[in-house]
């Protein structure tokens, strides 16, 4: 997941956001914010933020056109102006591999940041070799600890059970954002639809999302994995033009149809494929001539047979999670949402593991008691599991998250958008180094395929909206 953000004069902020506003809306909020607060000209049109899916150049047009706001003296909002709010970035953690943010007014007593790093010092100053690997490790960290955290669940995946394998992915990172959330003042969700849509989050978006994971990870490699799950956004810009009237441009069906190609050279069976290609390209191909359990060979136990498979539903748990987001963080706030959410859906998944318990023989857990049950699964886990599993819900869940953050109001706005792709390469890499794991030569095409999509729904350019579309997004925006 990609986001920006940029803070002119330490109270107002703005920020790359990843669906489903569109670029047009967000470019309005954030010339009317600076104008307001600052008194600043945007000399920028909406044409200028291209990335549709993303409006992912709206914080970059204000640092290319208003570079005056970063130390201009505050004023007062104009006539009829609204006092006492400020527009701020709310960011939440979704399938612990990514974030999505919304933009929210906020009142300004919430303000705790000043402006004294942004007027400190006017003159730039050269960084040293040291400063700037340093600056480059943290700003990729969290794509390293996200990818390498895959190899880390995988190695548990033999000694102990995928839905219990979850829960203790998301029960420490919860427990850890919630505590440092209440330490710092953020308030609990106080109502019961906030709590209502924070409990539907943590089913989509924590228990379905990891359990799917934990699941895949048993059949297939963190490497294909990660790559498979990286899809996602494909799924998110279908569900903001179904949900949200948001139009796909030539480039985004384009990426649209590569991705479905890219999933299929992942999901299919390779002899099936290397088969009917070699027969395709001789000229000798009918479909009668398909290997036995070939490109025909999808019958149910097959595909509940198959990691790639559950490792697609995971995908697309964490994109309804995603789209999800921005109505969760109108009720509450993002990282209680977002710890909750964790702590819940890692409760479902304890219940889930205690009450089934696995099929597998290494792990046979049909005991009598859910209690029994539990200490069984957890019976099998070594100190270099807990080890394991430590960095994963800490450094894969709840530092990536600050870290990612800290980078988007620090570092680059453009270049971290771009480093999305190191996610699944690290899974690979690590995968191979501590796992021995290889992906074939049709898995890699597949997977390159399937990046080549997401780049092109990443980087599509702006399309316009109907009028019913922009009303129907009203009428959710009143939920």
């Amino acid at each position: 997941m990609q986001v920006a953000q940029l803070s002119l004069g330490g109270d107002v902020r703005f920020s790359r956001l990843y669906l489903p506003e569109r670029p047009r809306d967000l470019y309005r909020r954030i010339r009317t914010g600076a104008q307001q607060t600052r008194g600043l000209n945007v000399k920028a049109s909406p044409d200028d933020i291209l990335n549709a899916s993303q409006a992912a150049q709206a914080a970059d047009v204000l640092l290319q056109h208003g570079p005056q706001a970063w130390n201009a003296p505050t004023v007062g909002p104009p006539e009829g102006g609204p006092h006492g709010t400020h527009q701020e970035i709310r960011c939440t953690l979704t399938g612990l591999d990514g974030v999505t943010c919304m933009i929210e007014e906020v009142p300004d007593e919430e303000v705790v940041e000043t402006n004294t790093s942004a007027s400190s010092s006017t003159t730039p100053v050269e960084p040293g070799l040291l400063s700037t690997l340093t600056s480059a490790a943290i700003l990729i960290s969290p794509f390293f600890f996200w990818g390498t955290s895959m190899v880390a669940m995988k190695s548990v995946v033999p000694h102990t059970t995928p839905l219990l394998l979850g829960a203790l992915r998301l029960l420490p990172a919860g427990v850890a954002l919630v505590g440092w959330a209440a330490a710092t003042g953020r308030a609990q969700p106080a109502t019961l639809k906030a709590w209502s849509w924070v409990l539907a989050f943590a089913l989509v978006d924590a228990a379905a999302f990891q359990g799917f994971l934990a699941e895949g990870l048993t059949r297939t490699s963190a490497g294909l994995g990660s790559v498979i799950i990286d899809s996602q956004p494909l799924s998110v810009a279908l569900l903001a033009a179904l949900l949200f009237g948001e139009r796909l441009s030539s480039v985004g069906v384009a990426g649209l149809l590569v991705g479905v190609a890219g999933l299929a050279l992942l999901e299919a069976p390779e002899e099936g494929l290397v088969e009917a290609a070699q027969q395709l390209l001789s000229g000798a191909w009918r479909p009668e001539l398909l290997p036995p359990g070939g490109l025909q060979g999808f019958d149910g136990a097959g595909l509940l047979g198959s990691g790639e498979f559950w490792m697609l539903l995971a995908a697309q748990s964490m994109a309804v999670g995603t789209v999800m987001v921005r109505y969760v963080t109108r009720h509450c706030d993002p990282i209680m949402a977002t710890g909750w959410h964790m702590i819940i859906g890692g409760a479902i998944l304890t219940a889930l593991a205690a009450t089934h318990g696995s099929a597998e023989p290494a792990t046979a857990t049909a005991l009598s008691s859910p209690l029994t049950s539990l200490t069984s699964q957890l019976s099998h886990l070594t100190l270099e599991d807990a080890l394991s599993m430590s960095y994963v819900s800490m450094m894969g869940g709840a530092l990536s998250y600050g870290v990612f953050f800290w980078n988007a109001s620090h570092g680059s706005l453009t270049a971290l958008s771009s480093l999305t792709f190191l996610t699944p390469v690290f899974a690979s890499v690590a995968g191979y180094l501590a796992l021995g794991e290889v992906l074939s030569p049709v898995q890699l095409l597949g997977g390159a395929v399937t990046l080549s999509a997401v780049w092109c729904i990443n980087h599509q350019p702006h399309g316009t909206q109907t009028a019913d579309a922009s009303k129907a997004e009203g009428r959710a925006g009143g939920q």
